[in-house]
């Protein structure tokens, strides 16, 4: 088969519910893949981050093996020990807690949401504030709790009472705060939002304000956690734990698994047998995945390496940024990095696919850079001389239509 091929299957078989691209992807190994027909790409957007210790890892990949050998899944009213070492993992990696596992971001958080309501059920408090250019899923109530309009739009009437504050204005936030507000929920970097970052002083003071008026901190970790920004959760950056935490992406190492993370600061049972469930949420072949990649990550020390690597990272965008004027800042933290532009960055995409590497275009004018956790300084170099040739093509073009535009007015 090839390219055009698949694209005819898709073209009468899948619903046309994702903007794709030309490139019909069939390898993956560490920052690289192929294409059907053989082409190689430098992958710096691995799986939408899903692939954050690079694609295929080997570690991963014989773990599924072995497991695949054994039982696939198990009925989760049945005890499953792969699913008790991973619920242990994530707790000792962040802080003491149960878990409840499903199968992806979306869910997670409409997972962390249903607990919020539940929680303030019996104060008839059921309010919760996010954030404008917020992102936390397309399932109703999580693409309720993303604040922009474009997800809302056709989907109406939504899940009532959410609010949305501005990303980094406390105030804006406690302006936002009644009687009926439960939970505060954001993502410490907005990723689909721009790669903007939380500053320490709104994340501290909106732990501060929940504190003060009993209401959950529920923080989307679904695309910063598990090493992507230099720590193994983003909250441990700012010094404060958060009531609830939701993970996926990274944490399956390329199988779908979800999880919201429930601090043990808060006492009460909340959910109790027959509120929540997934029929496939948490089986022995996804946890077996997940904790491989704990494995991965300690054993590879891939914590050090995304902070090494994103600093270097960032010192290549500096370089791009003072080189060529439509950059107009960089942003991010660890290995997640943005480059805003004061003009479209989809065609920069889209060249830089052409050329080899991919990359991702975000709210019209952002570049979202997120190699693997494994990423060397050889791949980001070659990233960054692709990148360079992308912005010099653009720049050539851009100039010789303004010349051409001047000759014909002459």
């Amino acid at each position: 088969m090839k390219t055009a091929d698949v694209q005819k299957l898709y073209d009468q078989y899948v619903m046309p519910t994702y903007t794709r691209v030309p490139a019909c992807l069939v390898k993956g190994k560490g920052s690289r893949v192929w294409d059907i027909e053989g082409k190689e790409y430098l992958d710096f957007f691995p799986g939408w981050a899903v692939d954050g210790i690079g694609h295929c890892h080997p570690v991963v990949v014989n773990a599924v093996k072995e497991q695949a050998r054994k039982m696939l899944h198990v009925a989760n009213n049945f005890l499953n020990p792969k699913q008790a070492e991973l619920a242990k993992a994530i707790s000792e990696a962040s802080f003491p807690a149960r878990i409840f596992f499903c199968n992806s971001g979306a869910e997670a958080n409409e997972g962390a949401i249903k607990f919020a309501k539940k929680y303030g059920s019996e104060t008839g408090r059921f309010e919760i504030i996010t954030m404008k250019n917020s992102f936390h899923g397309r399932t109703l109530a999580a693409m309720t709790a993303t604040g922009q309009e474009k997800f809302h739009k056709d989907f109406r009437p939504l899940l009532e009472k959410f609010s949305y504050a501005d990303f980094n204005d406390l105030d804006s936030v406690k302006k936002l705060v009644t009687d009926k507000t439960i939970a505060i929920m954001l993502e410490p970097i907005q990723g689909e939002g721009g790669v903007s970052v939380a500053t320490r002083e709104f994340l501290q003071g909106l732990r501060k304000l929940c504190d003060e008026k009993d209401m959950l901190l529920i923080l989307d970790e679904v695309q910063t956690g598990m090493g992507r920004t230099g720590k193994m959760f983003a909250y441990q950056h700012y010094d404060i734990e958060p009531d609830i935490m939701t993970l996926a992406k990274t944490l399956g190492g390329g199988v779908p698994i979800g999880a919201f993370v429930v601090n043990k600061k808060i006492k009460k049972e909340v959910l109790t047998a027959g509120m929540h469930g997934s029929t496939f949420g948490g089986n022995p072949l996804v946890c077996a995945a997940a904790l491989a990649v704990f494995k991965v990550i300690k054993k590879e020390k891939l914590i050090t390496n995304t902070v090494r690597m994103g600093e270097f990272l960032e010192a290549e965008l500096q370089k791009l940024r003072q080189k060529y004027p439509m950059i107009e800042n960089t942003r991010g933290i660890g290995l997640m990095r943005g480059l805003k532009l004061k003009e479209p960055s989809a065609p920069y995409a889209n060249e830089a696919r052409e050329e080899g590497l991919l990359i991702n275009a975000t709210q019209g004018d952002v570049l979202r850079i997120m190699p693997p956790m494994t990423v060397t300084v050889k791949e980001i170099k070659r990233g960054m001389e692709i990148l360079d040739r992308v912005f010099q093509k653009i720049q050539t073009q851009k100039n010789q239509k303004s010349e051409g535009c001047s000759c014909s007015n002459h």
